[in-house]
């Protein structure tokens, strides 16, 4: 399974729009991501609802993956992977002024 380490950076957390601007991202990777923090299942990234109620708090460190399930061969692998990445890199983009 294809994950990504970050750290949530945005002052407020994954609420309001941190979130919005985050789970917007997820999906238009098209890719069924789930976000999960220690001591606690994964949420579906792609909603709203519930990456806000998961109370991903500034300085969370959380991970990002995608089940195997879901991939079809190398290349979707890749895809999914950078994905992540960048999906990482905007957690930890968020609290930059």
């Amino acid at each position: 399974m294809p994950t990504q380490k970050a750290v949530v950076k945005a002052p407020v957390g994954l609420h309001a729009r941190p979130a919005a601007v985050f789970v917007r991202a997820v999906t238009e990777t098209g890719l069924p991501v789930t976000i999960t923090k220690a001591g606690s299942g994964g949420v579906d990234a792609r909603s709203l609802l519930q990456v806000m109620t998961a109370d991903f708090h500034h300085g969370c460190e959380v991970e990002l993956g995608i089940e195997e399930s879901a991939l079809n061969g190398p290349l979707s692998r890749e895809k999914a992977e950078s994905a992540l990445r960048t999906l990482g890199e905007l957690l930890e983009s968020q609290g930059a002024a």
